[in-house]
């Protein structure tokens, strides 16, 4: 099996980490050297442009299959959680998977007037119940690869009157994401969606937008941002916009590039590519021995063998250990070849 990614990526290792952070396209890496050279210059568009910006937003919304005007822009999943967190009345009561990722925890634990409440991941829908305000969960576990019964947490939440606030980070790029589905989405684009940290998507239904307060709301936030520099807002953006962070123009410029790129491969033939590779990762260490997660996810992690990491990673493999498992993670850049590397490797 080849790459999907032709000649857009060159690494020099056997790269199978992208949960942890995806590898940048040469096109990508472009934009990033052209601004900062215009920086370093001193010419007039050296700042950044905001038209790149909102082509990154609408190319996100187009992969996870919402308009353009419900995706707000930003830096970091945990910011964003931290504004739906702050919106929520005391006593509130958030449901979250066991092990979730501090991210989508912490912003609702330092409120200290919330209840947060713990259940195993396959129980979570059956944990909702008639006093829970929010449930809050990552498609794919980042741990272990795990990918959560969306369809059962949207059908309990609903019975109970509870939103869904779901993290799309381990997912969008090579899991199909409809975000129209939940009332919140919050998505890191520098795993999967192969852009640079600093670029992060917040989607709010129209409905979840009566709650939600721009608590942290800047000229970007504006209807009109170039007439809102002095002062304070006089009128918030109509749409998701209204939710914007100043924006981080390098990460930005890199995600107008990323984006499209995995829009003219699609995100089924990822998801098949990726699927096929890390199923022939599980064969292959249980032939060696080993038991990893089960499922079909495009993650796999090997409870206990977190510790090959570092031999792994002299031999040229880069993969994590994540709560002790060893967790390698497949995308579209990856090809058979490096499958079998990692466990030629692992075998000894």
């Amino acid at each position: 099996m080849e790459t999907l990614g032709g000649a857009e990526f060159a690494p020099t290792s056997t790269y199978l980490n992208t949960s942890s952070c995806g590898l940048l396209p040469r096109r990508s890496v472009e934009a990033v050297r052209k601004l900062a050279q215009e920086i370093a210059d001193g010419r007039p568009e050296g700042s950044g442009s905001s038209e790149s910006v909102e082509a990154a937003r609408a190319s996100f919304a187009r992969l996870v299959g919402v308009s353009a005007d419900r995706v707000a822009t930003g830096g970091s999943v945990a910011v964003h959680v931290g504004l739906i967190a702050a919106s929520l009345p005391a006593g509130a009561e958030v449901v979250v998977p066991e092990g979730e990722f501090s991210s989508m925890v912490t912003p609702f634990t330092t409120r200290g007037d919330l209840k947060v409440r713990y259940a195993p991941l396959d129980g979570i829908a059956g944990a909702v119940g008639p006093g829970t305000t929010l449930v809050a969960l990552s498609a794919v576990q980042s741990a272990d690869g795990r990918i959560a019964d969306l369809s059962a947490v949207r059908a309990s939440a609903a019975a109970h009157g509870a939103r869904v606030l779901l993290d799309a980070s381990q997912a969008a790029g090579w899991l199909p994401v409809d975000a129209g589905a939940y009332d919140y989405t919050v998505t890191a684009a520098f795993k999967y969606l192969l852009c640079p940290r600093g670029a992060s998507f917040l989607t709010v239904t129209e409905a979840a937008q009566e709650s939600l307060v721009p608590a942290h709301a800047g000229l970007f936030a504006a209807e009109d941002p170039s007439g809102s520099t002095y002062g304070p807002v006089e009128e918030f953006a109509r749409s998701a916009r209204r939710y914007d962070e100043p924006p981080s123009f390098l990460a930005y410029h890199a995600a107008e590039q990323s984006l499209p790129l995995l829009e003219k491969i699609g995100v089924d033939a990822v998801h098949a590519h990726n699927t096929a590779l890390a199923a022939r990762f599980r064969a292959g260490l249980v032939e060696l021995g080993h038991s990893p997660v089960p499922g079909d996810s495009g993650i796999v992690a090997v409870p206990g063998l977190g510790e090959r990491q570092p031999r792994l990673a002299r031999a040229g493999v880069v993969v994590s250990a994540r709560a002790g498992n060893l967790r390698a993670s497949f995308h579209l850049y990856n090809s058979e070849a490096d499958v079998d590397r990692a466990l030629d490797v692992l075998s000894g």
